[in-house]
């Protein structure tokens, strides 16, 4: 799939298109560039997930049976139109939500998952900024008997790009306009233990012909994301020719306070990439579009990202969690050496060679001075 042009890219978002009812959430985040669109779907509807599709030219829309996606079989409810102008497709879906506490390095003991698609959320329109592209999905468990969650939520923050840039906040993640950012936010939940970690699952779904694969990129520290060396990142390629069709791409930290600095990292990790094994995750928009998964039409792989370590009481600390991570088609966006690195790198080599020069001249300085004051006995 050849990358959208990002000059000229027009971003537009809306609530429950085609439908005046605020019960469920269903958010269409549309960026139409010169030759062709992206379109990401959000939707709490089950669990969390986003849809995302590339289609060619500058028109197509989004088409929703709402009767049949709200059905207990969404099949087919969800089409992009005009037909056949989807390049590519694919979606994410946070499934799960797991606390287990660190006993010893040998022994930890679980607690009762959360599972998302038995959340309730609240209505998305209510923090949805057209001027900011900017939305917030928040939500807390149908049934808490442990009472975690009576002053806390779980939140999903989604940003929109019209051009390419870098991310204000920490950790300074690299987008263009062929991405948006998602920040998985955990607040105020109480853990159930002394020392609880927390582990977020997400679920990859993949269209027929496409592979999935983790990739990590390691490179120079630099100021944007000071102390990260790595970047990860879940690739979706075309297996006819291993072209680049989607990714999500995050750096290995999150952050413990809601104006992050440096000295509130919490250190953050990824399991392996692995099948799911024929289950499906409860998304209804993933349903209504790919349909029930019969015939090979679509397959599932998913991985663990998991929160704290040494550091993991900071969150017993602060109740306050945040991890953010990039959407997106064709390849993720990578830095580059910064101005910073740069320039220090242009000091450490450059000071050997001036003091090359320097000595030199001193050198060179005193031989003449030497020969100046010479005289002939005659």
């Amino acid at each position: 799939m050849a990358a959208p042009v990002l000059g000229g890219v027009m971003v537009s978002m809306r609530f429950n298109p085609g439908w005046n009812g605020s019960s469920v959430n269903v958010l269409h985040v549309l960026a139409a560039g010169r030759s062709d669109s992206l379109h990401y779907v959000w939707s709490s509807i089950g669990a969390p997930a986003v849809l995302l599709a590339a289609t060619s030219g500058t028109g197509g829309d989004l088409s929703i049976d709402w009767g049949r996606l709200l059905s207990a079989e969404p099949d087919g409810a969800v089409r992009i139109q005009p037909p056949g102008s989807v390049v590519s497709a694919a979606a994410v879906v946070f499934t799960r939500l797991f606390e287990y506490n660190e006993v010893s390095e040998s022994q930890r003991i679980f607690y009762p998952t959360y599972d998302l698609s038995d959340f309730s959320w609240d209505n998305i329109n209510r923090t949805l900024n057209h001027t900011a592209l900017t939305a917030e999905l928040r939500g807390v468990p149908n049934s808490d008997p442990s009472g975690s969650f009576s002053n806390g939520s779980l939140a999903f923050r989604v940003t929109a790009y019209e051009s390419s840039g870098r991310d204000g906040s920490l950790p300074g993640l690299l987008h263009s306009a062929n991405s948006s950012k998602v920040e998985f936010v955990l607040s105020g939940l109480v853990p159930r233990g002394n020392d609880s970690r927390f582990v977020l699952e997400v679920a990859v779904v993949q269209q027929s012909g496409a592979a999935s694969r983790l990739r990590s990129v390691r490179s120079i520290d630099d100021e944007f994301t000071p102390t990260i060396f790595q970047t990860l990142s879940v690739l979706l390629e075309s297996q006819r020719d291993g072209s680049a069709l989607s990714f999500l791409q995050w750096k290995p930290t999150a952050y413990g306070s809601k104006h992050p600095t440096r000295g509130d990292g919490i250190q953050c990790r990824a399991g392996e990439l692995r099948a799911a094994n024929g289950s499906r995750p409860r998304a209804a928009i993933v349903q209504g579009y790919f349909g029930d998964g019969a015939g090979g039409t679509y397959s599932i792989s998913s991985i663990n990202v998991s929160f704290g370590g040494t550091d993991g009481r900071r969150y017993q600390e602060q109740r306050y969690l945040s991890w953010s991570a990039l959407l997106g088609f064709g390849l993720p966006p990578e830095d580059t050496f910064s101005p910073l690195i740069i320039s220090i790198a242009a000091a450490a080599l450059g000071a050997p060679l001036l003091l090359l020069l320097l000595g030199s001249a001193v050198l060179l300085c005193a031989h003449r001075r030497q020969y100046s004051e010479y005289e002939p006995i005659n």
